[in-house]
């Protein structure tokens, strides 16, 4: 495939930049895995537009840029994740199904309605530069930079069928209420009862400072039992620190690679597209969830998205 160019950025967004599943296997490095942050809509804006599902696209955070397309021929794109209300030639552009987009053609996006983060996919992938076998951008890490203006998108666009979609039952709604199932430990003993049952019982507020690495919450303190120390870890996409001050920490996209405050308990994978759209100010509520119970979800969303991906590569969907 020819490296081509397909959009000119007038305007960047707040946050606008190259996500794709993360830097893997080089977190015992010290090397943070970063990646999207809602991986489930990114694998499915990829599906959409016949691209490999780890294939990196363009995540975008609450206000949306303005790309132009300076491709020489038509491609096909897809977006998937919040809704910001997006928008070809000033006229509303359908989400989570495939679309063409002819040179020329300016897309925008409008107000917030819901969801924090959008994802575009363009058939045949984004050319970005690559750190770790990743094109994620960590600027913190100094792994890519976010969109600015007057930056040129290139890539490698393929003829793939527009119109591809998911149906209206099929497509996730983004709550600023939700309910995420937590797998217990490794340090559930370094609490207090009073801890545990404030962290179950009540609900937790994202602090409005909150970012890809981690969000801060806003609750009545977890309190820990006298003299707790515990070894720095590895931590995981979805962990809960809980600092001295007791103020939940829930571990994002962008963080550490190792950890020094106890753990409470760990977001299930299937839960974490919940969290990852969850608006500031959103509010959280914990559950308990057994490991294995957990992986059962896991196990069922993975069987989903393959099946959506033999659908659509069989011209099913």
């Amino acid at each position: 495939m020819q490296e081509q160019k397909l959009f000119q950025v007038t305007k960047p967004g707040v946050l606008t930049s190259f996500q794709d599943l993360g830097r893997t296997g080089y977190q015992q490095y010290g090397v943070p895995v970063s990646g999207a942050m809602d991986q489930v809509a990114l694998q499915i804006a990829n599906i959409l537009t016949g691209n490999p599902r780890g294939t990196a696209c363009l995540e975008v955070t609450l206000i949306g840029p303005e790309l132009v397309v300076t491709s020489p021929t038509p491609i096909t794109a897809a977006i998937t994740g919040a809704s910001l209300e997006p928008k070809r030639n000033s006229k509303p552009l359908p989400m989570w199904q495939s679309v063409r987009l002819y040179p020329g053609d300016r897309l925008t996006f409008g107000r917030h309605q819901a969801g924090v983060r959008a994802y575009i996919a363009v058939a045949g992938g984004f050319q970005a530069p690559e750190y770790f076998q990743s094109k994620s951008t960590d600027v913190k890490s100094g792994f890519g930079r976010p969109l600015e203006k007057g930056q040129s998108i290139t890539g490698f666009p393929i003829n793939a069928k527009p119109g591809i979609g998911l149906t209206s039952a099929e497509r996730p709604v983004y709550n600023k209420s939700i309910t995420v199932s937590v797998i217990e430990g490794p340090h559930t003993g370094a609490f207090t009862q009073e801890g545990l049952d404030r962290f179950y019982n009540t609900i937790h507020i994202v602090d409005a400072n909150s970012n890809r690495m981690g969000y801060k919450l806003i609750s009545k303190p977890i309190t820990q039992k006298d003299g707790v120390s515990i070894w720095s870890d590895a931590v995981p996409f979805g962990g809960i620190q809980v600092p001295k001050n007791g103020a939940p920490i829930i571990l994002m996209a962008d963080r550490q690679t190792t950890g020094g405050y106890p753990r409470i308990g760990t977001v299930m994978t299937a839960d974490l597209p919940k969290l990852a759209q969850l608006v500031p100010k959103g509010e959280i509520r914990f559950q308990p969830i057994p490991v294995e119970a957990a992986q059962e979800h896991t196990r069922q969303l993975e069987t989903y998205l393959h099946n959506l991906e033999t659908f659509y590569q069989n011209g099913i969907c």
